[in-house]
């Protein structure tokens, strides 16, 4: 009989005297919001990164995500945050929370060695009565059958000896509306203990704890969100392709949608999918699947759709191209914005990069702009930055709109751009500086009518 059990017997309090309240286990994205919203709530709160670069950033007020500016870290220092390489620091917490990446390998399945060195970390200085919470996103069956066994080499038993608990991160990077604090977070425990202990912890600096039945549940709803916007991101990609060749304006069919107040949510074409979440989570749902003998089918063909949008993005350009008699491998193309989402710096897993990859191999001459990256290369090749925007859409043959940052208003881009191939839509939405009129209906998008110009 499982130890968790047939012993529920409520787990030991730690010492007052512990060094931390909370040890957050992996300084990205994820772990560096909640370690400041902890801090800001009043816990004493230790980081821990085998990164000594980033380590070290912190502890100099040097933030390295979008989310958080060095003023944010020098608040956070103040208050009695500290960032360490040293895992001695695992120890004395009461309660540690694993943020650590959870890619995909090689092959396309899920690579957890960033987690099970987390987990095999955290055993080496295991103390009864810890909380160990994990975040990263992951199959179902994760935190119980490979978190739990490695902890439980400490010789600790969890459930009656430490809580364990599954809680996933739901951070939008660059999203100024929700943060930590104000977006509902969904916990499961190992056992009704664990959960109750993991809320309680979560009560002190987010507003809305969700429980969940146990781990698995938990776990499921953060693949089931993510794999919910990966199918239907592929159903407008592959609607995008037939309604070019059917001219359809589908982007006047999502906006007349989207008026209706019930039964539809909006999603829009674009060049593919990026960042850690969309390209990578259903991923790990679809191979938990296939170990029950069959496919997942959904993912695998939203997989297909999305995966082939970087080359109908280049199959778009040269025919914009070859269209006003030039030819894509003489021609220059500037490509705008080379981050997965708009007026972020983040990278991951940007469409922006199979898209210039796909264009090299025709021949095309690459430069690219982007307020928000200094350098970048494609397959280990740099591809050069061009810092004077409205020059560099002059110079250009075509100008690919990847990435809809705000620099990029819809009247600039019509005015200095030549051809234009604005992938996003950003020519569909109102341009504060072009548009006076203030009573135009919310759901009315921009026609731009004008040579050289079209949308994905």
């Amino acid at each position: 009989m499982d130890a968790a059990a047939s012993n529920p017997a409520t787990v030991p309090e730690q010492s007052s005297g512990s060094a931390s309240d909370l040890v957050v286990l992996g300084l990205g994205y994820v772990g560096l919001p909640l370690a400041a919203e902890a801090v800001s709530a009043g816990l004493r709160v230790t980081g821990f990164d085998v990164s000594t670069r980033v380590v070290e950033g912190l502890n100099k007020s040097e933030s390295h995500i979008d989310d958080l500016s060095t003023d944010d870290v020098a608040s956070m220092l103040s208050h009695g945050f500290s960032a360490t390489t040293d895992p001695a620091c695992l120890a004395t917490a009461r309660t540690i929370v694993i943020c650590v990446p959870t890619p995909l390998s090689p092959e396309g399945g899920p690579d957890l060695g960033a987690v099970t060195s987390a987990a095999r970390a955290i055993a080496g200085h295991l103390s009864p009565g810890t909380l160990v919470i994990l975040e990263s996103t992951t199959y179902p069956g994760t935190t119980e059958e490979v978190v739990r066994p490695l902890l439980e080499e400490s010789g600790l038993v969890a459930g009656a000896d430490f809580h364990l608990a599954f809680s996933p991160e739901r951070i939008d990077p660059g999203n100024p509306t929700f943060g930590v604090a104000n977006t509902p977070k969904v916990v499961g425990g190992l056992t009704e203990e664990c959960g109750e202990a993991a809320a309680t912890f979560y009560e002190n600096f987010v507003n809305t704890v969700v429980r969940a039945r146990g781990t698995r549940e938990a776990e499921m709803a953060k693949l089931l969100e993510n794999t919910y916007r990966h199918v239907n991101i592929a159903l407008v990609n592959e609607m995008a392709v037939f309604c070019q060749e059917l001219g359809i304006d589908l982007w006047d069919s999502i906006a007349a949608a989207a008026t209706k107040p019930f039964g539809f949510q909006a999603f829009y074409p674009g060049p593919g999918v990026g960042g850690h979440c969309i390209p990578i989570d259903p991923n790990y749902l679809s191979y938990k699947v296939k170990t029950l003998g069959y496919p997942f089918r959904f993912v695998e063909l939203a997989q297909e759709i999305n995966g082939r949008m970087p080359g109908y993005v280049a199959q778009r350009a040269q025919e914009l191209l070859n269209e006003s008699g030039l030819a894509l491998s003489r021609s220059k193309v500037l490509l705008l914005g080379v981050t997965y989402k708009a007026d972020i710096a983040d990278q991951r897993e940007s469409p922006a990069r199979p898209v210039a990859r796909k264009l090299a191999a025709k021949g095309a001459t690459l430069t690219y702009h982007d307020p928000h990256v200094d350098s970048w290369d494609v397959d280990g090749t740099d591809v050069p930055r061009s810092t004077d925007l409205e020059r560099a859409m002059a110079e250009a043959d075509l100008t690919i709109l990847l990435t809809d940052h705000a620099d990029y208003r819809p009247k600039l881009l019509t005015e200095f751009a030549r051809l234009l191939l604005d992938t996003r839509g950003a020519l569909r939405r109102s341009d504060p500086e072009a548009d006076a009129v203030a009573d135009v209906p919310s759901q009315a998008r921009r026609h731009v009518q004008r040579e050289g110009v079209q949308i994905l």
